[in-house]
């Protein structure tokens, strides 16, 4: 068959089909969680107040041991900041209007009452496996909480292809095309892939701890860059500010006609892209995160179901000003035709001239990094899960062939798999959160307890790492 024929039927099924169903799952699921947990975002000062205690800051990440929760975050932090913060956000406003950067607030609402239970969950149903190291995420929780084995091995089949391999790929394409912004005619492509395969596996050789210690340090570094470079953009049209968030949120609710040739938006397109674009921005409900928050050492579960909600919020805070710089660069009516990261290229050109596409270029580049080396250790969790330790160094080698390849090539039909495959990720997830849902409404109680009498954090009992069982 025809592959062209192939990507056809696929795209159509991703776009008519499997896009809405996601979207429609996963904004149920984080409308169930909140009302279900009693609006635990009310709870996110105490998260911050609980991170910047000095006992949760301190320590080295090891194989055994697990992640400190800063390192934790960061490593989830590197997964939900991606591409698609720029590039994602940019086309949701082209498809939706002003009025999709306010849908996508809300879903980001909704998404962290499902990261609170994602990631308190993971805490939860931990284990040290058979070869020491400490594991978590959705295939545990779903093999030891709902005791169902063959729904825990589809989610880690279909995650490991998904985002441990072709999510690998988009993230080191765009690495490759950033990088050749700055070079001569494009540069090498060849060249840029081997570069990039052994900064990657630099990284991954060193385990657990240098991917933690990498996420420490790196993802502080480029989120601020990023966040300091719009908040500079927005700053130089402070003037516009306040009109530009009154077309957000009047255009959430009333359509936005077109003029001069230009089409107007729906208030249901800016429903539909704005949620859909948060939605797969957070991961709230993919079940990535969950495998970095599962092996901090925290006293608590419910501890890194808070921290997951700021992780969620540094995302939603870079989403919202590569929103603002997009709406306030007024490049959306002056060149409606431009798509991508073109876009926002050309509204920060609009101000800074060639710097600003080096720099979405320089964000680009980091963001995919941090997303790579992220993906690759959640899929190496279910890699584990499935074969334990003896195919982690076979999972690297593929990993880095894998980014060598993509570096000089884009296989459409590999990119819109990507897609159909999240399918059999999330169904997995979202079953099992809702049926544990009664463990997570718990462990609510249990934090609001010590929120209540000051003793938020406090080790209530001792629950050590279940270990791995034999069968």
């Amino acid at each position: 068959m025809n592959q062209n024929v192939i990507l056809e039927f696929v795209s159509t099924l991703n776009r008519d089909y499997i896009g809405p169903s996601l979207a429609f799952i996963l904004i149920c699921t984080g409308i169930f969680f909140t009302v279900r947990l009693g609006f635990v975002p009310r709870h996110y000062r105490s998260a911050w107040k609980l991170l910047l205690g000095e006992k949760t800051s301190r320590g080295k990440a090891s194989a055994k041991e697990g992640m400190t929760p800063v390192q934790a975050l960061s490593t989830a932090i590197a997964s939900q900041v991606g591409t698609g913060n720029i590039v994602g956000v940019a086309m949701a406003l082209l498809m939706g209007g002003p009025g999709a950067l306010f849908w996508l607030w809300v879903s980001a609402i909704c998404g962290m009452s499902t990261n609170f239970a994602e990631a308190t969950l993971g805490q939860t149903y931990k284990h040290v496996n058979a070869d020491g190291h400490m594991v978590g995420g959705p295939a545990y929780y779903i093999r030891y909480g709902m005791h169902n084995k063959w729904l825990a091995i589809v989610f880690s089949v279909f995650f490991i292809m998904a985002l441990g391999m072709i999510g690998v790929m988009v993230q080191a394409n765009s690495i490759s095309d950033a990088v050749s912004t700055f070079l001569p005619g494009g540069g090498n492509k060849l060249y840029i892939g081997l570069a990039l395969t052994a900064l990657v596996g630099t990284v991954l050789a060193g385990g657990v701890t240098s991917i933690a210690s990498f996420a420490e340090r790196v993802v502080p570094f480029m989120a601020g860059l990023f966040i300091i470079g719009s908040l500079v953009f927005v700053g130089m049209h402070y003037n516009h500010l306040l009109g530009t968030f009154a077309d957000v949120f009047r255009y959430a609710f009333t359509p936005k006609a077109g003029a001069g040739g230009i089409a107007g938006y729906s208030v249901m397109s800016a429903v539909r892209y704005g949620i859909s674009r948060g939605l797969f921005s957070n991961e709230a409900g993919l079940g990535s995160t969950p495998h970095a928050h599962a092996i901090a050492k925290v006293n608590n579960p419910y501890e890194q179901g808070l921290f997951a909600m700021i992780g969620l919020s540094v995302n939603i805070l870079i989403c919202t000003l590569t929103g603002l710089v997009v709406l306030m660069s007024g490049i959306l009516e002056a060149s409606p035709d431009m798509v991508g990261i073109k876009m926002a290229q050309s509204a920060f050109c609009t101000e800074f001239g060639d710097v600003g596409k080096y720099f979405i270029a320089i964000a680009v580049f980091f963001f995919a990094l941090t997303t790579i080396i992220g993906w690759y250790f959640f899929a190496a969790q279910n890699v584990r899960f499935i074969f334990g330790e003896r195919l982690i160094w076979p999972y690297r080698i593929v990993v880095m062939i894998l980014v060598v390849i993509a570096s000089m090539t884009k296989v459409e039909l590999v990119w819109e798999l990507a897609d159909t495959f999240n399918f059999f990720i999330v169904v997995p997830n979202v079953i099992a959160l809702i049926w544990l849902s009664p463990k997570v409404a718990k462990e609510v109680g249990k934090m609001r307890r010590h929120i209540a009498t000051h003793q938020l954090g406090t080790k209530e009992s001792s629950t050590p790492p279940l270990p791995e069982p034999n069968s």
